[in-house]
């Protein structure tokens, strides 16, 4: 199988998973047809835009469910991943220290 090299940064690591191709080198996700549509801009609390990989900061404390203590204000989460059809608005997949796996919106984080 013979996949395209990336249209972003032409590396030539693609692989696909499911119908979307990706590239490592740049996460960049498309599908085999080509550009469809491009996907929508996500941007944190203080309007910088977001991308797959990035480091933020909790921008207020944050209630969790089951549990007794909240995710403070300056937590830092690493390696978010964005979620671009989100039915809630919880745009942000991610795992944080002490918490584990959870979802989170961007409007209550900043780019760090």
């Amino acid at each position: 199988m013979n996949l395209p090299d990336c249209p972003q940064c032409h590396e030539s690591y693609t692989y696909a998973d499911g119908m979307l191709l990706i590239c490592p080198m740049c996460t960049h996700e498309w599908q085999e047809g080509g550009e469809t549509e491009a996907l929508p801009i996500i941007k944190d609390a203080v309007g910088n835009i977001l991308n797959d990989g990035d480091a933020v900061t909790v921008v207020k404390d944050l209630k969790v469910k089951g549990s007794s203590t909240p995710i403070k204000v300056g937590t830092k989460v690493k390696s978010i991943r964005l979620i671009y059809d989100a039915p809630d608005d919880h745009d942000i997949d991610c795992k944080i220290d002490g918490f584990g796996a959870m979802k989170l919106k961007s409007s209550v984080v900043k780019k760090a």
